[in-house]
């Protein structure tokens, strides 16, 4: 299948079987969900998820959290990976955006950039989520389902993913593809053991054509081999 044939194969799947994918994080404004994703980092959904009803409750606006302090942040996310550093981002973070941005969480990539705790990644999530720009968030799940499938050629870097795939997905989906790779990756094409056999779209992937050649090679060596042996 050619590069160009996979992507719109990508996308009329996708839009046709989970038109309205988005986050699995919980969230109710622009400042939650960037608290959020800065916590979600090398950590699963589902634990954010689990701890940020108290951190909310108890910092419910920026300024709020730019007035604690990391050790108090440490005490309701010390669960989450990394809790130490995500405890100093988040209250620098606060307090970045109420002496630079009014308390605003900024809609430029390059402004969110300027935040603690905020890297390329998170600030294509917030920009793509809450200002619906086209921009392309790459964490692990899209870095390596985009690879297998086929829609990334052997990018070596998530920035040599993200501009593959902006590159040659229509802009209007970006936002959505970032999230169709994701599910996908949580759920089906999982990194140690991906579901192949649970795969509904084995017929465009790269990485499911690959296996089934090294099968069908392994299989005819082995019958070689019986017959060299016979």
């Amino acid at each position: 299948m050619l590069k160009k044939e996979r992507y719109r194969a990508f996308v009329a799947y996708f839009s046709a079987h989970n038109p309205n994918a988005q986050t699995e994080l919980n969230y109710s404004t622009p400042y939650e969900l960037l608290v959020a994703v800065i916590l979600s980092a090398q950590c699963t959904d589902k634990r954010i998820n689990q701890v940020t009803p108290a951190l909310f409750s108890r910092f419910p606006d920026v300024e709020s959290l730019a007035a604690s302090t990391p050790e108090e942040v440490f005490t309701y996310i010390r669960s989450v990976s990394y809790p130490n550093n995500k405890s100093k981002h988040l209250v620098g973070m606060a307090q970045k955006l109420l002496s630079d941005f009014d308390g605003v969480v900024p809609e430029k990539i390059d402004d969110l950039q300027k935040l603690p705790g905020v890297g390329r990644k998170t600030a294509n999530v917030i920009a793509s989520v809450v200002y619906k720009a086209p921009a392309m968030a790459v964490d692990t799940h899209v870095f390596r389902v985009a690879n297998r499938i086929g829609l990334t050629n052997n990018a070596k870097t998530p920035l040599a993913a993200e501009r593959q795939l902006v590159k040659y997905l229509p802009e209007e989906t970006l936002a959505i593809a970032h999230h169709w790779l994701i599910l996908h990756g949580r759920y089906i094409c999982l990194a140690r053991k991906p579901k192949c056999e649970e795969c509904p779209i084995t017929w465009m992937c790269r990485y499911y054509e690959e296996s089934r050649e090294v099968g069908k090679s392994e299989g005819q060596e082995d019958g070689k081999q019986d017959l060299a042996n016979s």
